[in-house]
């Protein structure tokens, strides 16, 4: 099966996502992608989300190869590229701003299509984030969560997830960055002390070039005294890469606020998790090691 979106999954798939990865990390698989080959499309600048799913392959006894996302900019049909790979690999991993190349190759791959990162949805980060808070915050369900900063994929993939999940969401930013008004898990405000009241996650994502002014600073950026509005045991879990001073302050990411960048371990438990459950190769109760 393909992942492109969170709206794909149901609860039940996203349990089993869940209950994989915490075999993972129990190191329950062995080289369970032994003889099994990925092409995966990513651009030079990607850190973290190369550095896990690569790490995660290999690991796992797979193989990876890499190519630009520009190899998919080209005047060959993407139907003919997928046509191709269809016959050598066992899936393509795809970090690629256009979300309808993914949605192309998907339409003709006779293998998995997984979402790296697009400029619609981050999917993997937002599912490998949900499965860290539920370690540390059984009642992850229950607790409320507050993403600040303009639409963007981030968002959009906590928008889906708390579809999925029946989570309660907040976004705060300035008006024009609605997300939905029909949906009972999403809340938009302007006014971000109010809602930071009650909160349990608060949230963030890197501000595009328009919205690093001071104005916007003064009236949105998340800041220690601000974080003191929140809920007994609330985290600030900023998504990478965050730059202090501007969506964050400096103070609020030297706190015991920030989650820190071990909350980001799970990344390559989750990631592999979803390369088995989109092979098909996990079955309950059957033998794995």
């Amino acid at each position: 099966m393909h992942f492109l979106n969170l709206s794909d999954l149901s609860v039940n798939k996203m349990t089993e996502i869940f209950n994989i990865a915490e075999k993972l990390k129990n190191n329950k698989f062995g080289k369970i992608l032994e003889g099994k080959t990925f092409v995966l499309f990513f651009p030079e600048s990607s850190i973290r989300t190369r550095v896990t799913f690569e790490k995660g392959i290999k690991d796992l006894g797979g193989e990876c190869i890499l190519f630009p996302p520009e190899s998919l900019k080209k005047k060959e049909e993407l139907a003919d590229v997928i046509g191709y790979l269809n016959n050598w690999v066992d899936a393509v991993i795809v970090r690629h701003p256009d979300f309808n190349n993914m949605i192309r190759l998907s339409e003709h791959a006779l293998i998995p299509i997984i979402n790296a990162m697009s400029s619609e949805n981050h999917p993997c980060e937002v599912l490998s984030d949900i499965f860290s808070i539920r370690e540390i915050r059984p009642d992850f369900k229950e607790l409320t969560y507050t993403f600040v900063g303009p639409a963007g994929n981030i968002v959009n993939s906590w928008v889906e997830i708390a579809k999925v999940l029946d989570l309660k969401l907040y976004h705060v930013c300035t008006t024009g960055n609605e997300i939905c008004n029909d949906d009972r898990n999403y809340h938009f405000s302007t006014d971000l002390e109010t809602k930071l009241v009650g909160s349990d996650f608060v949230l963030t994502d890197s501000l595009p070039l328009e919205y690093q002014t001071d104005e916007y600073f003064s009236q949105f950026q998340v800041n220690f005294e601000r974080m003191k509005l929140t809920n007994a045991n609330a985290l600030l879990n900023p998504c990478p890469p965050f730059f202090r001073n501007q969506e964050v302050s400096e103070d609020v990411i030297n706190s015991k606020y920030f989650v820190g960048y071990s909350f980001k371990k799970n990344l390559v438990f989750v990631q592999q998790a979803l390369i088995i459950h989109c092979l098909g190769l996990f079955k309950e109760g059957a033998d794995i090691l």
